[in-house]
């Protein structure tokens, strides 16, 4: 059996603005003459999320409520920096980052993501997301109509693993069989590439360019042929 397993946000689809893009939409609602931007916040965003500190496997897993608690420190912290809020407000708006993130209308897909499934499931690949996501990452992706191309979803807040830990790649060769062969698409060098390389298995860098990536491609649509060639070779 042949499966590509898919990073998500980035790869397969976006939330425009992504949690920097969050924090000011949560500000600009509850203070409408507020001019801060995504830019704003990014430069805070240090150490709020569990991906932030791959190394550190969650076990036991926490709830979905647990999780997205584990996160309020961060990101109060950024609302008093990023935008100078007191310790009330902050604490206030933070609160309202989960409804907000997980809000489907904010949630897209690339325009060549459904084309790719498409054309690699034609040519017999199996698919599964494996993604440093939120609790809330299935309903994600079933709003955007794309749960009926993967086999199985992988999601660090539901495992306890974030990419690059080796856990969060074998935990899939468990669950489909070691006799599977997996290659790995992402946009992210380190979580991606070099944590799907470390377990052995290929991985296509999607969406940029890095020297130290094997295979690189711009789009989804090159991957077929990618493939292909790397077959028949």
């Amino acid at each position: 059996m042949r499966t590509i397993v898919w990073d998500f946000d980035g790869t397969l689809a976006e939330r425009p603005g992504q949690w920097s893009g969050t924090l000011a939409s949560v500000l600009k609602k509850a203070r409408p003459d507020s001019t801060l931007t995504a830019a704003d916040f990014r430069p805070h965003m240090q150490q709020v999320f569990p991906w932030d500190t791959p190394e550190i496997a969650c076990t036991p897993v926490k709830t979905p409520d647990e999780w997205w608690n584990c996160l309020l420190p961060g990101l109060e912290r950024v609302f008093r920096l990023g935008a100078h809020l007191s310790d009330e407000d902050a604490k206030r708006l933070a609160a309202k980052i989960r409804d907000e993130y997980i809000d489907l209308a904010g949630w897209r897909l690339y325009d060549d993501t459904l084309p790719a499934l498409r054309q690699l499931s034609s040519d017999g690949w199996s698919h599964v997301i494996l993604s440093n996501h939120v609790p809330e990452l299935e309903d994600i992706v079933e709003a955007l109509g794309v749960t009926s191309h993967f086999k199985a979803v992988f999601n660090s807040a539901r495992t306890g693993f974030e990419k690059p830990h080796p856990e969060a790649f074998r935990q899939i060769s468990r669950a489909l069989g070691n006799d599977t062969q997996f290659v790995m698409v992402g946009d992210r060098m380190a979580a991606d590439i070099k944590g799907a390389q470390n377990v052995g298995w290929p991985a296509i860098l999607v969406r940029r360019h890095d020297a130290e990536a094997r295979i690189c491609c711009e789009s989804l649509s090159e991957i077929p042929e990618v493939l292909k060639q790397s077959t028949d070779s």
